[in-house]
Parts: structure tokens; sequence; C-alpha cells
């Protein structure tokens, strides 16, 4: 009776533990297809911009009342940002519509990690002797997977607008010279320096072939590591104190979400605006 007591008390007071994990936790699986917590929240943002735009739209006018209005003149302002980065209106309205939806997926999905219940609702498991809490719901850009998702959308999505606006070949002599190539036997009596010149183009060329990996890299661990961050501060502030403390803090990761959605969106907006654009121009 006492060893049993013992034992009764020791799980009673047995703590549950829940380390924050830079991947997100399996929730179901529907035969090989494994559904996580942050792919939840994903389609939960995914449904939001959906079900908005939609009731958006019904309620447009010819005569735009002041919701309509506003958000005229916040799409005014979007194409003169682009504007300002592309150096043209055609550009601009060609990219804008895949820059907005990225945007708009990732200040939707910043913005719901902060909603109560998103990693403190779940349930309890025990592994290896130990509990520990598996959150329901979880920031999808608090996932690396999702960041990385996107990121390596945006960059892709970059070469498929810059071949079918230069074609293959002069797109990915970008980054593999072979013009310079075949140049230099055509060159080399008129012009002797081509064979200094053209090895550095060429070298150059390689190095913006590295660069495509690091802007995935720079994109995907940029967005993730400061909307991780933040669920980690308020974690931390919530147990401290879990009423007034986390307050401000959550106003932060308001205007964090917004920061870090705009920045993805910009540097996207930029890596396709080059990519549309030939070594000439430049």
């Amino acid at each position: 009776m006492v060893a049993s007591s013992e034992a009764g008390t020791i799980k009673e007071t047995q703590e549950v533990s829940h380390e924050a994990t830079l991947f997100a936790e399996p929730i179901t699986k529907f035969g090989s297809f494994t559904i996580t917590n942050s792919l939840i929240m994903s389609w939960s943002a995914v449904f939001v911009i959906v079900v908005g735009l939609v009731l958006l739209g019904k309620s447009l006018k010819n005569v735009p009342g002041k919701m309509q209005g506003i958000f005229e003149i916040l799409l005014e302002e979007a194409l003169k940002l682009s504007d300002s980065i592309t150096g043209s209106r055609h550009k601009s309205e060609r990219l804008l519509p895949v820059i907005l939806s990225l945007f708009l997926f990732i200040l939707v999905n910043n913005w719901l990690g902060l909603l109560p219940g998103v990693g403190t609702i779940g349930w309890i498991e025990t592994e290896a002797g130990h509990s520990v809490f598996v959150p329901l719901l979880r920031g999808g850009t608090a996932d690396l997977n999702t960041t990385l998702a996107i990121s390596l959308f945006a960059v892709l999505m970059s070469h498929i607008l810059g071949v079918a606006t230069l074609g293959i070949w002069q797109h990915f002599n970008k980054f593999i010279s072979f013009n310079l190539l075949f140049e230099i036997p055509k060159k080399i009596v008129k012009d002797p320096m081509v064979l200094i010149v053209n090895p550095i183009k060429i070298f150059v060329g390689f190095v913006e072939t590295i660069g495509e990996f690091a802007k995935v890299a720079s994109l995907s661990f940029r967005l993730f590591g400061n909307i991780f961050a933040g669920e980690v501060l308020l974690a931390s502030m919530m147990a401290i104190s879990a009423y007034l403390l986390p307050l401000p803090f959550m106003f932060l990761e308001i205007i964090v979400g917004i920061v870090q959605a705009l920045v993805f969106a910009i540097l996207t907006l930029a890596f396709m605006s080059m990519a549309m654009t030939s070594h000439d121009e430049h």
C-alpha cells in the first residue's frame, strides 16, 4: 500500500513539459500524408483569406463606400511601392497579384499564431517515461517547413518569370555564361583582355548561382526566426504572468507580423524584377 501510494504521488506530481521545437508536431495521418498542427493553421489562413476576399468582392460598388475606398487607396499605394522597386508600372501590375497573395498569406499566418488557444490547447502524450504536451495548433510561419516552402516558391517563381520574359537561353546565361565562353576564341586576337574579363564574368555567374540558394535560406530563416522567437517570448512572458504582462509583447508581435510579411514581399518582388531584367539592361 505504501509503495502504491508513493507511485500515485509521483504520477500526480510528474511535470508536463512542452519544449519549443523547430518542427511542427504531427496531429493525424491520412495514409502516408501527415497533418501537422502548423499545416492546420496554414489551411485556416487560406480559408480566412478566400472567405474575406469573396465577401469583399461581393460588396464592390461603382461608387465606393468608406471600406472600399480604403482598400483602393491601399492598392494604389502598393502599386506605387512596386513601381519604386521594379521601375515599371507594367512590371508592377504583372507581379503585384503574386506578391500581394504572398503578403496576405504570411500576414494572416503571423496573426493567427497570436490568437488565444494557439499553442496552449492540446493533449498530453507520454514519451520515454515523461509527459509531453502536444499543441493542437501552431502558427504556420513558426514552422521552418512552411517558410522554406514559401521561399522555394518565391525563388522558383522568379526563375519562371525570368524564362517567360527573356527566354531560357538568355535567362540561364546569367548563371552559366556559355556566350562568354564562345566569345573567347572569336575575340582573343582583337582583344586579348577577353582572356581575363570573360573568366571573371563567368565566376560572377557562378557566385550568382550560389546566391540563388542563399536567397532561399535567407527568406526562410528570416521569417521563421522572427516569428518563432516571438512565440517563445510570449510563452516566457505567459509563464511569468498569464494576464497583463504578455499584452505589450502581443501588440509588438502584431507589428512584427506586418513588418516580416512586408519584408518578405518586397524582397520577393525585387528578386522577380531582377530575374525579368537581362544583364544588358543592368
